[in-house]
């Protein structure tokens, strides 16, 4: 049995990075606000700058990708988790887990107590993934691409303090 492991992803992995985000779309294209057509079209220049900007993390087993994950920060104390896909043949069996901690992880070193993320609705499995790590919905919707009818939801989580309810003194 082998042992799925994560590691962050560099500017030299930017073809990894391309061939599980393709990968990616091609397997869950109603997931994504982005097409396998319009990435496929990206040059490397393109994706190493996305490594530049994103924080992504691969899953590996055996030394094949498996999975992957974003965090960006978004606004002061916020950050948002982007492009979260597990392989088929990797679910069920805690990479879906490990991607998320590591990203949580990252943000909380990053002193980023919010994360946000958005659901493509009907995807129950990922809702109950980042509901075991303490994610809720907000309410918000919204389409997952532009002028197309999917719709997809947010969900936060907060490792803010929650401020003590004041007693009043009699």
């Amino acid at each position: 049995m082998t042992t799925i492991s994560v590691r962050p992803l560099d500017t030299e992995d930017w073809a990894l990075y391309r061939a599980v985000r393709l990968a990616a779309l091609a397997d869950a294209p109603e997931a994504f606000g982005s097409t396998l057509g319009r990435e496929q079209a990206f040059t490397a220049d393109i994706w190493r700058g996305r490594l530049t900007k994103r924080n992504q993390f691969v899953a590996e087993d055996a030394g094949e990708a498996c999975g992957l994950i974003g965090i960006v920060p978004a606004e002061p104390g916020v950050a948002e988790l982007v492009s979260m896909w597990v392989h088929p043949a990797a679910r069920g069996r805690g990479a879906g887990d490990l991607l998320v901690r590591e990203a949580l992880r990252w943000a909380k070193d990053q002193h980023l107590p919010e994360v946000r993320l958005w659901v493509a609705d009907g995807n129950e499995s990922a809702e109950r993934l980042y509901a075991r790590h303490g994610f809720q919905r907000t309410g918000q919707i919204q389409p997952v691409r532009e002028g197309e009818d999917e719709l997809e939801f947010a969900m936060a989580r907060s490792e803010r303090p929650r401020p003590m309810p004041r007693i009043a003194s009699s």
